[in-house]
């Protein structure tokens, strides 16, 4: 019973992949055909001969139409041009078109057409918005660019993250050195404090110095101005100046 019972699962689940698997393939062959998709107007085998004679110009360009672009070209003329020769001054003789592709949605196109050199892919890049107002698709942005491979890809993006991770580590290190600066700022203003302190000090002293001068200068002088009366007053009087008291001395 329980080996039946198995075997009737097994039958079961294999009936339901392949069921999926029917329906997968189902879905695959009802995709349209790109060819006989209404491209705003143009089909797909008008789309592709426009980019075979725009590469095959491309490839023809010569210094003159470089120049006549340039001064008289559209906008997205000149972005093609300019990232044509960009992309193509490292590579070797054009060996013909590869792989041509188109990808609609609502109301935009994407043309991309593959060009082959040697060891290297090129791809032409238009793509086209649809204008509600004339009902025609117009060309807004052309360009050319390397096509990468996998390992380049990958190359590429462990380069940037290194660049990221080392630019991370130096601003660390740097505010790290900035805090470590910190304790010589405040010695730094601890010294100017203390050298203002003695200078402060200093001053203090120098005019308590001057006072204490000025006191003792004074004192010597009412002395002496006590022992000039003393001595007139004993002259006058016919005696000795030893018995005189001065009480006080009042300056006018």
């Amino acid at each position: 019973m329980e080996r039946s019972r198995k075997v009737k699962f097994m039958k079961k689940k294999l009936s339901l992949i392949l069921c999926l698997c029917f329906m997968v393939l189902g879905l695959a062959a009802c995709g349209e055909n790109p060819k006989s998709v209404d491209y705003f107007g143009m089909t797909y085998d008008d789309i592709q001969s426009m980019m075979e004679q725009e590469v095959a110009t491309l490839v023809s360009f010569t210094d003159d139409d470089r120049a006549y672009i340039q001064a008289y070209g559209a906008d997205t003329a000149i972005k093609l041009v300019e990232t044509w020769d960009e992309a193509t001054a490292d590579l070797e003789a054009y060996q013909g078109l590869g792989e041509f592709s188109i990808t609609k949605t609502q109301d935009t196109m994407t043309v991309e057409q593959i060009i082959e050199f040697p060891g290297r892919e090129v791809v032409v890049s238009h793509v086209y918005t649809y204008n509600y107002e004339t009902e025609q698709a117009e060309l807004t942005d052309a360009s050319v660019d390397k096509v990468y491979t996998l390992g380049e890809k990958m190359e590429k993006a462990g380069l940037n993250t290194l660049m990221g991770m080392g630019t991370v580590f130096v601003v660390l290190i740097l505010i790290s050195l900035i805090i470590y600066c910190f304790r010589f700022i405040s010695v730094v203003q601890d010294k100017i404090s203390g050298k203002g302190k003695t200078a402060e000090a200093k001053t203090e002293g120098t005019v308590a110095e001057q006072i204490e001068q000025r006191e003792t200068q004074q004192l010597t002088d009412d002395l002496e101005l006590v022992a000039v009366i003393s001595a007139a007053v004993a002259a006058a009087s016919g005696t000795s100046a030893d018995g005189f008291v001065v009480r006080s001395i009042r300056r006018r």
